[in-house]
């Protein structure tokens, strides 16, 4: 079936309009999570102390240890995510401590979420959002509006074609 020119022309100018705003998302993504990241992780290391005693509740190992690393990966690796600075590295260690809180502080809000006769879904729990969002940036990576980009750009990594629009 043949799709009338008027049609095709709005489907072609709504490709390309989404692929030229396709910097948005994770640029918006990245900036919602870094500052997140940030001031969680400037928390802890503020309060290590308290940090590090609910670690010792959770039963992780070498509670001290784990926490100081968690609080400056939170920390620094927010900043990276906002200047989009080796973001996939970044979002890559956070992932890694959403999958930690899963299968410790939150494993029983989450594990209940996925029932049918609860009213807390799985995307009310925020660990579970965050892993979702920071896999994404790993798959996907920063962005064009991104330091990691820049760097690709300058280095003559990537593409060294222009992406193409998809066709409808």
């Amino acid at each position: 079936m043949a799709v009338p020119p008027p049609v095709k022309n709005v489907l072609s100018l709504g490709l390309r309009l989404a692929a030229t705003l396709s910097f948005v998302a994770p640029l918006l993504s990245r900036i919602a999570l870094g500052n997140e990241f940030f001031l969680t992780g400037r928390g802890k290391i503020e309060h290590i102390e308290n940090f590090t005693s609910f670690f010792v509740e959770l039963g992780i190992p070498f509670p001290a240890l784990n926490a100081a690393f968690v609080a400056r990966l939170e920390y620094y690796g927010a900043i990276l995510l906002v200047l989009g600075l080796f973001t996939r590295l970044a979002a890559a260690g956070l992932l890694s401590t959403m999958v930690v809180a899963l299968m410790t502080a939150d494993r029983s809000d989450f594990v209940q979420s996925w029932s049918p006769s609860t009213e807390k879904g799985p995307l009310d729990i925020a660990s579970f959002v965050n892993l979702l969002l920071l896999l994404w940036l790993v798959l996907s990576g920063p962005g064009l509006v991104s330091l990691d980009a820049l760097l690709a750009r300058r280095l003559g990594l990537g593409r060294s074609d222009p992406p193409q629009t998809p066709q409808p």
